[in-house]
């Protein structure tokens, strides 16, 4: 087989296989250490991207019924939160755990311990991770679930602006034709809503501020990876942690009242912090 036919053969193992140098491979009799199948990996992706959606669309739905549910009456969207930030930290510190437990290998899961100065580096990105979720659940709030998407739709603009503005990155033509067609769809949205007779300026304006929480995240993110090693679980323990901790002070500032209504209607409980939250959640 001369030169030519084996870069054909090797071009069209490669589409199949998923190797990334046919030629040298098949002149060096194939390597012991290939990469999994081009397929597999296709499939793989489609998993997480379809597991992703899934997620995303149940929590979207489960939050609105949390916030804005008539039968629950729970008008408390940052103990909400609070409580889904603790939550991530204790999955992620008990997978770090059970992977420790597990033979080398079987769980892929880093070691995440309480280190106060990668938590320091960490706190910007983290009151932006506040703002960002809780500007999300406030919107939501106040909006539709179908209209929910359309007021966070504008996190493309702002990723376009901020990164001219930060990163001094510039966006081709094409990509401000985009951001163009996108506020042309959201300004529809809203006066869609508004013939509707559910329109909320107060819902728009949380969605708004969170397309450019979301916007920031993601430049912040990028920043302080390093403080964790490239490791987006530790990044996710660190962030929530630290979200948890600045949640408290902020649910006191802002005077909250947890207000939760349980059956029998005529019983309900009133608490000032979520410490006291907490122990009426145990008592129940």
């Amino acid at each position: 087989m001369n030169r030519t036919q084996l870069k054909r053969s090797g071009i069209l193992r490669m589409a199949l296989g998923g190797s990334s140098d046919p030629l040298l491979q098949q002149e060096e009799g194939g390597s012991s250490n290939k990469e999994p199948p081009f397929l597999l990996k296709a499939a793989q992706i489609a998993l997480v991207v379809s597991l992703y959606w899934f997620i995303s669309i149940t929590m979207v739905f489960l939050n609105k019924y949390l916030l804005d549910s008539p039968s629950l009456r729970l008008d408390t969207p940052l103990f909400v939160t609070f409580y889904q930030c603790a939550i991530t930290v204790l999955i992620c510190k008990g997978l770090s755990l059970l992977a420790s437990c597990c033979p080398p290998g079987y769980l892929d899961f880093p070691s995440i311990r309480m280190d106060l100065k990668v938590s320091r580096s960490i706190l910007p990105l983290s009151v932006v991770f506040i703002c960002m979720i809780t500007f999300n659940n406030l919107c939501l709030k106040y909006v539709g679930v179908a209209f929910y998407n359309v007021g966070r739709s504008l996190t493309t603009v702002f990723n376009v602006l901020l990164s001219y503005l930060l990163l001094k990155q510039t966006t081709s033509v094409y990509a401000l034709l985009a951001c163009g067609v996108i506020i042309g769809g959201f300004w529809l949205g809203i006066d869609q809503e508004g013939a509707e007779g559910t329109l909320s300026w107060t819902g728009i304006l949380f969605g708004i501020l969170a397309s450019l929480c979301v916007s920031l995240n993601a430049i912040y993110t990028k920043k302080v990876l390093p403080a964790v090693d490239g490791s987006i679980w530790r990044l996710t323990f660190y962030n929530n942690m630290n979200a948890c901790v600045l949640f408290l002070p902020l649910m006191l500032l802002l005077g909250l009242r947890a207000e939760i209504s349980v059956k029998p209607p005529t019983w309900r409980v009133k608490g000032r912090t979520a410490a006291i939250h907490n122990y009426q959640h145990v008592a129940l």
